[in-house]
């Protein structure tokens, strides 16, 4: 808890080669150290063998991977009569 004020949160801007959100994030996931540098040079020559490769738009390949990687649904932990059971919700 913070004694003076809660830090604001940052707005996640769009990458400069294919303005979107989501590759920022994966970016900033795949980032060790702070080295941002590097892990944009490992994303971006993958991109680049996806669209030699496949000759399709690598940004839908891309999104697809991600989705397929995604969970479909959404298992939320309850406390019913002193035990702890598991609720799936469904993610649309």
């Amino acid at each position: 808890m913070p004694r003076r004020r809660v830090a604001a949160k940052r707005e996640v801007l769009p990458d400069p080669i294919y303005n979107s959100v989501m590759v920022t994030k994966f970016i900033n996931g795949v980032m060790w150290q702070g080295k941002k540098s590097v892990a944009e040079k490992a994303f971006y020559g993958a991109m680049q063998k996806i669209a030699e490769r496949t000759g399709d738009e690598p940004l839908k390949i891309f999104k697809k991977a991600i989705d397929n990687v995604a969970p479909a649904l959404e298992v939320k932990s309850r406390r019913i009569g002193g035990a702890n059971k598991a609720f799936a919700h469904y993610r649309f």
